[in-house]
């Protein structure tokens, strides 16, 4: 009886360490995609009141626990019964993470100063925050099923060739994983100035190491989100680029003969992918308006 309880105990430590094993390697992998999420959701966690920036973020945080959850018995069941039904999922996610790369540099160049005073503009956001702060919550959990999606994909690649419990367990715990490090650190960033705020309360003077190195906190916020506006959007469109080449066989057997560094190809992937989708979402547009008007 005790020796077959010491042989389960055996069995299982025996699979934990496989699982951690397998766990780091597949956490390596997905470093890539962990730093682009990063990127993405700090981008997509910014813009609120001082006050709203952690609610926004927790929102956000549950819903991709949320997505995570929906993602991984579909995928592990479309793993075993249609294989290629990922890869299909995967193309699509990358035209939507693709458009929304395009449409933030669109918006930025042509739609950036549209006929608003800053009156109106200040009037209009009062009225529409809750508003714009829910459709910024769906959109930020929209774009993290996608890369929540990568992520899962190319944590059961490391596992393949494990036993299916293992393959559960490693898959969940590198979701988990990267569900509350990106959005911890995300947190961090949001709370700069508060923290910055803090160290000058700190400090008994004006000269004081902490009340310059909260000032400097406080001064980086804005251009920290500048930044990660900008990275992040680069990230949109590199992860679809990715996406693309990894997965469109043409497109892969395409840029092989390419002379230019892979990730070069990858972002022009997801510009070219962008485009096409911008294009055929504003003609469809059209058509419907068309159709609506007659």
């Amino acid at each position: 009886m005790a020796s077959g309880f010491f042989a389960i105990l055996d069995d299982i430590a025996a699979l934990m360490d496989d699982v951690a094993m397998t766990t780091k390697l597949a956490t390596k992998k997905t470093a890539g995609i962990l730093g682009d999420d990063l990127a993405v959701n700090a981008e997509k966690a910014t813009g609120f009141l001082s006050s709203r920036e952690l609610p926004v973020l927790w929102a956000i945080t549950k819903g991709s626990f949320f997505n995570k959850l929906i993602i991984l018995p579909i995928i592990f069941l479309l793993n075993w019964l249609f294989p290629i039904a990922i890869k299909v999922i995967l193309v699509i996610g990358g035209l939507y993470l693709a458009y929304e790369g395009i449409e933030k540099i669109i918006e930025y160049f042509f739609h950036k100063n549209e006929n608003k005073t800053e009156h109106e503009a200040a009037t209009e956001a009062t009225k529409d925050a809750a508003a714009e702060e829910k459709a910024k919550i769906k959109s930020a959990i929209t774009t993290d099923f996608i890369l929540s999606l990568e992520i899962v994909i190319i944590a059961l690649s490391s596992a393949l060739d494990k036993p299916i419990l293992q393959q559960i367990i490693t898959v969940s715990l590198v979701a988990i994983i990267a569900t509350i490090g990106v959005y911890g650190i995300v947190a961090l960033i949001v709370r700069m100035d508060d923290a910055g705020y803090n160290l000058q309360r700190k400090s008994k003077n004006q000269n004081g190491f902490l009340f310059s190195i909260g000032q400097i906190l406080i001064n980086s916020l804005p251009w920290v989100i500048k930044i990660l506006g900008i990275v992040g959007t680069i990230a949109l469109l590199l992860v679809a680029g990715g996406i693309f080449v990894h997965n469109v066989e043409y497109i892969h057997h395409l840029v092989e003969e390419l002379p230019t560094p892979t990730i070069v190809n990858e972002f022009t992937a997801g510009i070219i992918g962008g485009l096409i989708m911008v294009i055929v979402i504003t003609l469809v547009k059209k058509l419907i308006s068309l159709f609506k008007k007659s």
